[in-house]
Parts: C-alpha cells; sequence; structure tokens
C-alpha cells in the first residue's frame, strides 16, 4: 500500500506541521519493553486523513513534536488498546492525545465484545482477514521487510472504517456519552497510575505493617534507579518476591540480607550493602513517616444472590448489546451489592464502579429493580448459549 515515509528530523518536524491541520487521526506503535527499563519505541503507523505513513523514531530521533501534534487541534485520535499510546504521549510532552477514541473500549460498549483483538473487529465489521504473521517482530532491527512494513500499515489503516462502524452502533444505541465518560475514566486511572505511589503494585504487600512498607519503598526506589542505570527491565535487578520477603524481615544486616533464597547471584551479592543501608534507611524513620497501611474495603463474599445476580446481569447484558465484560467483574457487582445494602462499605470511600456513571444506569437500576421484585429471571431456550431471559413482571 502506498504510504509516507518519515526518516529524518526534518521530514518528522514537516509532517507534523501538517497533523495540526487534520481532523482524524489513527496511529498505532510497534515497541519493545522486554529488554530496557522503559519501552524502546520502534515504529510509529498513522492514517491522518485517510492518508497511511511510517514513522521511524530510530531513524528520526526525538519524537516531541510528533506527540506535541497528537495532543494539540480538534482532531479525533482513534488507537485500539491503546494504552502504550497514550503513556508515549503523557511522557513526552505531558498531555493526553486530542479527543481520543479506542475502538476496544467503544466494541464493548456496542456490544461486540471486550476485550476484543483488533483482528476480531476488522473481521466482524469490515469482513477483512488480517494478516498477523509478524507479531513476534523484533521491531528494532533494521532495514525492515517489505512484508514487516505491509503488516504495520495494515495494522493502523482499518482503523477509521472500524470506528466508523462502532460510531454507527452507539449512535443507534445511544451510548455516545457513555463512551465519553469511559474514555475520561480510562485516561485518568493511567494519569493516576502515573502519579501514585507505585510501588504500591508490588504483589504481596497488602500483609505488611507500616515499616515493613517502608522498607519496601526504600528498595523499590533502589531497584528503580538501579534499572534505569542500567537501562533493564526492574525485575531483573531484584524480583518482586524478594522485594517484600526482604520488607517482611526487616534485617540490615548483610549476612541475614544474603541467606534469603534467591540472593545467591553474584551480581546481587555485591548489592548487599547497598540493599542494607536502604533497609536500615527505612528502620530508622519515625514511626510517623513509615506509609500507612491501604484500607480495602471489607465487603462481604458473592454469596448465593450474588452468584444468581451476576448471571442476571450478564443476561441483560447481552439482551441489550453490551458485552458483559465491559461493565464489570463479580468482584464489582460483590461490592455494589454491600453499598446497596449499607454493609460492609466505608462511608468515606468512592462509590463501587457499579455505582457510577453509566454502569450505575444499567447495574445499579437492574439491582434495584431485582431485589424489588420488578423484574424477573427465567429460562428461555435451555440449548442457547445465553438461556436466561430477564423481564418485567407483569403490573410493575
Amino acid at each position: 500500500m502506498a504510504h509516507r515515509e518519515i526518516r529524518t528530523p526534518a521530514e518528522l518536524a514537516a509532517y507534523c506541521r501538517g497533523l495540526v491541520r487534520c481532523k482524524s487521526i489513527a496511529l498505532d506503535t510497534e515497541f519493545v519493553a522486554e529488554r530496557s527499563y522503559r519501552p524502546v519505541l520502534c515504529l510509529v503507523q498513522v492514517v491522518a486523513d485517510g492518508e497511511p505513513a511510517l514513522i521511524d523514531p530510530l531513524a528520526a530521533g526525538d519524537m516531541t513534536p510528533f506527540w506535541a501534534a497528537l495532543a494539540e487541534g480538534a482532531h479525533e485520535t482513534i488507537v485500539h488498546a491503546g494504552r502504550g499510546e497514550v503513556e508515549f504521549c503523557l511522557e513526552a510532552v505531558g498531555r493526553r492525545p486530542a479527543n481520543l477514541v479506542d475502538v476496544q473500549i467503544a466494541a464493548g460498549l456496542a456490544g461486540i465484545e471486550y476485550p476484543a483483538g483488533y483482528g476480531t473487529l476488522i473481521t466482524r465489521l469490515l469482513k477483512v482477514s488480517p494478516d498477523k504473521h509478524e507479531t513476534r517482530t523484533d521491531w528494532r532491527q533494521r532495514p525492515l521487510s517489505k512484508r514487516q512494513i505491509e503488516y504495520a500499515i495494515e495494522d493502523v489503516v482499518h482503523l477509521p472504517a472500524v470506528w466508523e462502524k462502532l460510531r454507527e452502533r452507539l449512535r443507534r444505541l445511544k451510548r455516545e456519552s457513555w463512551l465519553a465518560d469511559e474514555m475520561e475514566e480510562w485516561q485518568s486511572d493511567i494519569e493516576r497510575s502515573r502519579s501514585q505511589e507505585r510501588w504500591r503494585r508490588v504483589s504481596g504487600n497488602a500483609g505488611l505493617s507500616p515499616r515493613g512498607l517502608a522498607v519496601l519503598r526504600e528498595l523499590w526506589h533502589w531497584r528503580e534507579s538501579v534499572a534505569e542505570r542500567r537501562d533493564c527491565p526492574s525485575r531483573r535487578v531484584l524480583r518482586d518476591d524478594l522485594l517484600i520477603e526482604l520488607a517482611r524481615r526487616q534485617s540490615a544486616d548483610p549476612k541475614r540480607i544474603g541467606v534469603v533464597r534467591g540472593l545467591e547471584r553474584g551480581d546481587l551479592k555485591r548489592q548487599l550493602p547497598a540493599l542494607a543501608e536502604r533497609v536500615q534507611r527505612a528502620l530508622d524513620l519515625p514511626e510517623d513517616d513509615c506509609p500507612p497501611r491501604h484500607t480495602i474495603p471489607q465487603t462481604p463474599p458473592l454469596s448465593v444472590l450474588g452468584q444468581f445476580l451476576f448471571a442476571a446481569l450478564g443476561s441483560y447484558c447481552r439482551q441489550n448489546e453490551l458485552a458483559p465484560s465491559m461493565l464489570g467483574t463479580p468482584n464489582d457487582l460483590r461490592d455494589l451489592i454491600a453499598y446497596r445494602l449499607g454493609s460492609g462499605w466505608p462511608a468515606r470511600e468512592r462509590p463501587p464502579a457499579l455505582a457510577r456513571g453509566w454502569r450505575a444506569q444499567v447495574a445499579g437500576k437492574l439491582l434495584d429493580d431485582l431485589l424489588a421484585g420488578r423484574l424477573a429471571v427465567r429460562v428461555g431456550d435451555p440449548r442457547s448459549e445465553h438461556p436466561l431471559i430477564v423481564e418485567r413482571v407483569d403490573g410493575q
């Protein structure tokens, strides 16, 4: 397919000057994250007002002009599963892409499925069979083959048409505002995840005391600084489970640290004094400076009632052209039940997901109507993949 190629800083600058006047910019990126501290952006595929282009960041250099153009103007930005693209934009210019639409999210709201792969969407909506033979390509290698280039272009060229099909469905279902709300919440979550205390995402920290959390925080920051200096993934420096084990032990004795299973690697043996220093720093903190535990609302387990209501909710979603997994999980429903019944949901906590926005219109109303007997669930066709039917009770 004919396309424009951008390989120099001058070509990139000229291309970006034109981007700000476009009405629609669809994009995809190819990056490698397995061997470096930050993902290495290797290729950017763009369709701007119907014109395909490939940008080679390894040749063009600083991509800030592109991300600045993407964040400016009144154009619509179209992506599929675009968390990586949002993070690249935030990292480069501190702003979101303008008027972002993620077709994976739109597909869930339009009742297709969630999360739907790009190939699934173009097959179902456009009746096109995608070429997926280059999914394991190392995009850092140059030159790119003709087949790699064709694959990269195909990975973005159908995005505008997919979005138009989904836009039509959302208009028919009167869910355009749902998508706008979902995109806002989704991007806000990405921003919060970047700005919040990322060390709290280390798996297994829930049982740690405030002092143990202080040790974990110190070790996490040490690991990040070493990984950035070495330009390698953080877990190659020290695994998460070892961070948690050292935080539990709370010992600054290098000998005691060194006997922890998993720390026998030669490079880690050399780091024992640094690890001991970080642990000691945490142990010396005043109690008030130790991070508090995060309280998690204690909601009851999903009971028979909850299991029944979740099945009913799934059937209701399918009847109304909404992907059930887009709405929420069994845990989300459990939280909503606790919130509605006033049991186990602290007043200071933000209302659960199913009690906010468009989800409250679907799940909250459905739950209220089922609990009040205004709706009933019955078996329709027992041979059907979705045999349950939710219907209004006569006279209600």
